[in-house]
């Protein structure tokens, strides 16, 4: 039996993944959904590939699941994921977004997992602080009024987090961009041995939609 994170790269499942672990729970695979549909309801797009490089940099086993990311179908693409590799534990980065936990829960139930969501319903401000001080994440999408390009690539740390603070106070994003406002990607973090380095990325879109896509990365030593 395995106990597997559903891992996106981004903040929160990175942060779920090392508290689980904080937790005692001992992860042994990381599962990340590769979805054909950029507008999947569940499971991040960009730079999903280089999961394989963060899986590396925590020395977790790491599998990838297809889905052609299409409304609840993609939900079956994941239980066949869950099935075939004998998980019996499942965490994720869920924060406040009924839909998908209801439907993490859903399949949990069938499936009889047991579903561990650290970060369900964390304040916001206290889990970007926690991002800012301890793991290196940078935006990798956004799509949300009151956010634009220039956002794209940057480190979430104090300045940035004003910045959403702002942006929440006038247009009413979520903090933790659990309404799709927005996408991250972690380059370093305490649990890895080793850090991710861009060496190539080019950003697409415009106004206040937009992509930092990343063309080359690598695994460094930690500074």
């Amino acid at each position: 039996m395995t106990n597997a994170c559903l891992f996106s790269g981004g903040k929160d499942s990175t942060l779920a993944l090392h508290k689980a672990m904080e937790l005692g729970v001992k992860i042994d695979l990381l599962i990340t959904m590769k979805s054909a549909n950029k507008e999947s309801y569940m499971f991040h797009y960009p730079n999903i590939d280089l999961t394989r490089l963060q899986a590396e940099a925590l020395g977790i086993t790491h599998v990838f699941g297809a889905t052609e990311g299409k409304k609840e179908e993609e939900l079956k693409d994941l239980e066949d994921v869950l099935k075939r590799n004998n998980v019996k534990t499942l965490v994720t980065g869920a924060t406040f977004s009924k839909y998908q936990a209801d439907r993490i829960n859903a399949i949990a139930k069938k499936l009889q997992i047991e579903h561990i969501a650290p970060l369900w319903h964390i304040e916001p401000l206290e889990e970007l602080h926690e991002i800012s001080d301890s793991f290196n994440a940078i935006i990798t999408s956004v799509s949300a009024e009151g956010l634009n390009l220039s956002l794209l690539g940057k480190r979430i740390d104090g300045r940035v987090i004003e910045e959403l603070i702002e942006a929440n106070r006038k247009h009413g994003i979520n903090l933790v961009f659990e309404g799709g406002e927005a996408e991250t990607f972690v380059l370093d973090a305490p649990l890895f041995k080793k850090s991710i380095e861009v060496e190539k990325a080019h950003v697409e879109g415009k106004g206040m939609n937009g992509a930092y896509l990343i063309d080359k990365a690598r695994l460094v030593e930690k500074r």
